[in-house]
Parts: structure tokens; C-alpha cells; sequence
């Protein structure tokens, strides 16, 4: 993996404001990735590649990264990207919407990684259960949203994604087959172990 190329690619994001994941939150999600050593990932929202090119270091031999995106404009960059760092073997974009494209993949995944539309985040919480293994992993990034979600916060604008944070939060802290816990790191990351 070209480390070098890697950061470059981060710094042009940061610069152009295109959310990335934080290096805190990052650092959060190695710990367990290094344990897991996972051989699928499964990623909602690919923007850049950013994240999913990290997580390549983590996989086990031949493992490999699916990820979704549905701005062509990002999945272009996110090629050109994945093939400058030279891990274009282990990941695989699927371009469209993923609402539409989730209830096509029928994968076992060890892990899969939620940071898409704020406001879908239920339904890939329901896609996620549905395709991760026994002992897996869901992460969800964004899930605080800048303190809105568990704040009075009623802004008209972010209502929605407010309200299906909020919504997520609760599903995966009453689901009996999860262990959940949300730390306040970057802008907030659910951290869902499947029990089983």
C-alpha cells in the first residue's frame, strides 16, 4: 500500500471538505479491526475511498472490502484513488443508491461500516443485521451529528436525520443480540457486537 499517496488523498479531502472519517475515530475502529483480522467488510458510503483504503490494511489474506456510492463524481475519484494506493484487488464499489442495492447483496460480512445519508441509517442498521456473521461487527459513524441527537436540538433542516440517529441508537441499544456502545469520538461512533 502506498502510505504516501494515501495521505495525499486525505489532505485533498480535508481541503475540499469531503467528510472523511477522523483520524480519532479511525484509531477507535484498528483496535478492533487488528483483533478481527475480518476477511469481508461491508462499507455504506464510500465518498473518496478514504476509509476503505485503511481498512485494507486490516484484512485477513484475500480479504476483501465491498463498498457503496452513489455520487458518480465520487466513485470516479474513489477509483482513480483505491489505484494510485495500489489496493485495487481488495476493494470492490458498487455505484448506486444504497437503499436500492443493499437487498440485492446476499454476503456474509465480519464487519460493516454505516456512514451514508444520516437519515437511512434504520434501514441499513436492518440491512447490516441481516448480512453480518455471528460475532461481527456494525459500526456507525456521524451517529452523535454534532451533538444534535442527544441535545433538544429541532432544527427544521436536520429533523430527520436527528430523528433516525435517534432512531438507530435505539434500535441497537434494545436489540438483545447486541452489545452496543457509543463513544463520543470524532462525531460520534455506535460500536454493535453481534452476540451470538
Amino acid at each position: 500500500m502506498n502510505q504516501v499517496e494515501l495521505e495525499k488523498i486525505k489532505q485533498k479531502a480535508l481541503e475540499n471538505h469531503i467528510p472523511i472519517i477522523m483520524d480519532d475515530t479511525l484509531e477507535v475502529m484498528e483496535k478492533y479491526l487488528v483483533e478481527m483480522k475480518p476477511d469481508k467488510i461491508l462499507e455504506i458510503g464510500t465518498a473518496v475511498g478514504y476509509s476503505a483504503m485503511c481498512f485494507t490494511k486490516f484484512l485477513a489474506e484475500n480479504g476483501k472490502i465491498d463498498t457503496i456510492e452513489r455520487e458518480n463524481e465520487r466513485v470516479q475519484e474513489a477509483k482513480e484513488n483505491i489505484k494510485k494506493v495500489g489496493v485495487e484487488e481488495k476493494i470492490q464499489i458498487y455505484e448506486g443508491d444504497a437503499v436500492e442495492i443493499l437487498p440485492t447483496l446476499n454476503e456474509k460480512y465480519d464487519v460493516v461500516f454505516i456512514d451514508a445519508a444520516k437519515g437511512k441509517y434504520p434501514f441499513f442498521l436492518k440491512e447490516a443485521l441481516r448480512m453480518i456473521k455471528p460475532n461481527g461487527i456494525i459500526f456507525a459513524d456521524n451517529i452523535l451529528y454534532k451533538g444534535y441527537v442527544l441535545s433538544d436540538y429541532n432544527k427544521h433542516k436536520q429533523r430527520t436525520a436527528v430523528r433516525n440517529l435517534r432512531e438507530y441508537i435505539k434500535e441497537v441499544s434494545e436489540n438483545p443480540n447486541l452489545e452496543t456502545e457509543i463513544l463520543e469520538v470524532g462525531d460520534g461512533l455506535a460500536i454493535s457486537r453481534i452476540k451470538k
